[in-house]
């Protein structure tokens, strides 16, 4: 089966990377995997909804090649709790400084700005988003985060965006159609 999905071709140019090889991509949570929307119950405890198009993107991005990265200027146990659940490597909560915590990030992984894809909705995202290779905003992202962005994604940050982002990468790296095939064999490793 092909994959239905397209992109255009300059898009996907532009997805690779300017050294044709995104690596790593950095995702915010609040506004881009969940919908910005932040819940408090009554003894202060916070609340988020996660999409599972987002977490399986996450899944299938690392399972590609690409490293997934998580940096969040707020810290709760839900957002600990979904990176676990999604077996995430690499996370930093509460940053307040996202640049300051990214750097030394990538320097263990061996990496440079060019070869990261980068994916944020507001303010505090745009020194990762100036200096990745290639970046993401979800549809509802402010004003000043899609005039840099490289891509605006159709689904909004919650419901879809950072999955867009994720076959988006993938699909310029050439391991989307080998992913995709992977999930329609069966058990006798035939095809459905």
């Amino acid at each position: 089966m092909r994959a239905s999905l397209q992109f255009p071709p300059e898009l996907l140019l532009k997805a690779q990377g300017p050294g044709l090889a995104i690596k790593a991509a950095i995702f915010d949570v609040d506004g881009v995997l969940t919908d910005g929307r932040i819940y408090i119950g009554e003894q202060g405890e916070s609340f988020k909804a996660f999409s599972t198009l987002d977490g399986h993107g996450l899944k299938l991005l690392d399972q590609g090649g690409i490293t997934p990265i998580i940096i969040t200027g707020r810290d709760s146990p839900a957002v600990r709790r979904r990176v676990a659940d999604l077996g995430l490597r690499h996370a930093v909560y509460g940053a307040k400084n996202k640049l300051a915590v990214a750097q030394p990030l990538l320097d263990q992984l061996g990496l440079d700005w060019p070869e990261v894809a980068a994916m944020g909705d507001d303010w505090p995202d745009l020194p990762l988003m100036t200096r990745a290779g290639f970046a993401c905003a979800p549809a509802q992202a402010h004003a000043e985060v899609r005039a840099v962005a490289h891509h605006i994604t159709a689904a909004l940050g919650g419901h879809g965006a950072a999955r867009e982002c994720c076959d988006l990468l993938l699909m310029a790296a050439g391991r989307y159609q080998a992913l995709l095939s992977s999930h329609l064999e069966t058990l006798d490793g035939g095809h459905p």
